[in-house]
């Protein structure tokens, strides 16, 4: 009988390596994902929400959503954001405690919104589809803001939903080792790979598995065990590290290594022994790392290093390292400069042609939100990165580390990716969270959660 958490969590994992495996029949993987939320829906709607349900569950959603892409488990792309925020908006209507208002970020959704007014796109186009894939990523966002602003989250409960998150990536993990040929096979160059992640894009890949080496490495610094055991939450790291680094998609292996450079430095300065710990971190993950690079540089013929450093399969320097990111974002400063007050519509950046720039799904939000919203959009982007940091340097160190690391995540991610999947989003809004170390199995009736909580001492 599992009574032992540390069993409980090996077991969780164990299962969820299962789930990798059957996986392979698209049958199991579609079945799998209709679970989740049925699962997650009941759960959340049963309790109120009175144990944050909603954050463990939308938490595992986000974890979930590309290997069920991946998979092809999902009836429709973008099935996970958009119940992550229907999770949102069910666990405010159905919680007893009370919760602000944050009018600041529904000002930022109504302002989001307002941008449908000028969209024009082609005949031909379906205009419910443009707007949909356009605003379903900002509108998480604005959603996940507003449930996670100012919330008492617990350092217990925080854990719990990353380990949630990290659940099915430990599928997605498995998936992509049976779906990847043998290595000597695969011609690496100085582009990603969809041969070594599981046939799908290297991008939203890279971004999860990212974001799941910080994770783990955040877990051993403050001594949490995610599987339990200090030698397997090494190998963990270790191994998600080398698949990460496979995908040969920069982003989100270098918003990881970003994250966790400053994680660690905020760490080292709120606690004791400064010099020391610096010392001794520094060296621990450097020898980690350094392994894990040059295992990946012999594995893959030393075409990891062209990669990181923008050369092509000759060791020539390419004259754009960034995959034709710049030629984009010139296009989307176009499309602004032609309408700066509101931009040319949402979706239309795409579609944008004028005096040989011509645009084209944007890796970017930034700039989509300018091309697209114009000087809204720029306001839009000055309250988005404004807000977050008052109840960021309000908190000590400890959690200042973990709030700072999500929002870094955050804006790398939308630099690279866009928002094309849950993750920015929902980790955006857990940047707007407050920690404390108050027992989360205590009753969380109104009285009790307007009273004093106790703060994170490092």
């Amino acid at each position: 009988m599992l009574t032992n958490v540390k069993h409980i969590r090996l077991f969780a994992i164990f299962v969820h390596i299962l789930i990798g495996f059957l996986a392979l029949s698209e049958v199991v993987a579609e079945l799998y994902s209709y679970i989740v939320i049925v699962i997650g829906f009941v759960m959340i709607f049963r309790s109120a929400n009175n144990h944050e349900e909603v954050t463990l569950w939308t938490a595992y959603l986000v974890g979930s959503e590309v290997f069920l892409r991946m998979t092809k488990g999902i009836f429709f792309y973008e099935l996970n954001k958009y119940s992550v925020i229907v999770f949102l908006i069910l666990g405010l209507a159905i919680e007893k405690r009370r919760h602000g208002i944050p009018l600041i970020y529904f000002f930022y959704l109504a302002l989001l919104l307002l941008g449908i007014v000028f969209t024009d796109v082609p005949f031909g186009e379906s205009l419910r589809r443009v707007i949909a894939f356009n605003l379903s990523g900002p509108f998480l966002l604005g959603m996940a803001a507003i449930y996670f602003y100012k919330r008492i989250i617990t350092k217990e409960q925080l854990f719990r939903a990353l380990f949630y998150l990290m659940l099915p990536i430990f599928s997605m993990i498995t998936f992509m080792y049976l779906r990847t040929p043998d290595l000597a096979e695969i011609r690496f160059g100085g582009v990603a790979l969809s041969e070594t992640t599981g046939g799908f894009g290297p991008n939203q890949v890279a971004t999860i598995i990212g974001f799941a080496v910080f994770v783990v490495a955040s877990f051993l610094y403050v001594k949490e065990r995610l599987t339990g055991f200090l030698f397997a939450d090494v190998l963990v790291l270790i191994y998600f590290a080398y698949r990460g680094l496979l995908t040969f998609s920069r982003g989100g292996m270098m918003a990881a290594g970003a994250a966790l450079i400053i994680f660690a430095l905020i760490m080292i300065l709120g606690g004791t022994n400064k010099l020391q710990n610096l010392f001794k971190y520094t060296i621990i993950m450097s020898l980690i790392m350094v392994g894990i690079w040059l295992y990946t540089s012999n594995v893959t013929g030393g075409m990891i290093e062209n990669r990181y450093t923008g050369k092509n399969a000759s060791g020539v320097k390419k004259e754009d390292v960034t995959a034709g990111r710049v030629d984009i974002f010139q296009a989307q400063l176009a499309a602004f400069y032609a309408n700066p007050l509101v931009g040319v519509g949402v979706g239309g950046g795409k579609y944008f042609k004028q005096s040989g720039a011509e645009s084209n799904t944007s890796h970017d939000e930034i700039g989509r939100l300018i091309a697209e919203h114009g000087l809204i959009g720029i306001f839009m982007l000055i309250l988005l990165f404004i807000t977050p940091l008052p109840n960021i340097l309000g908190q000590n160190y400890y959690v200042r580390a973990f709030l700072i690391s999500f929002y870094l995540f955050w804006f790398l991610t939308i630099n690279h990716s866009a928002m094309r999947v849950a993750f920015p989003g929902w980790i955006y809004g857990l940047s707007l969270i407050q920690l404390t170390n108050t027992n989360e199995e205590e009753s969380l009736d109104e009285d009790e959660v307007n009273s004093e909580e106790t703060p994170i001492n490092v």
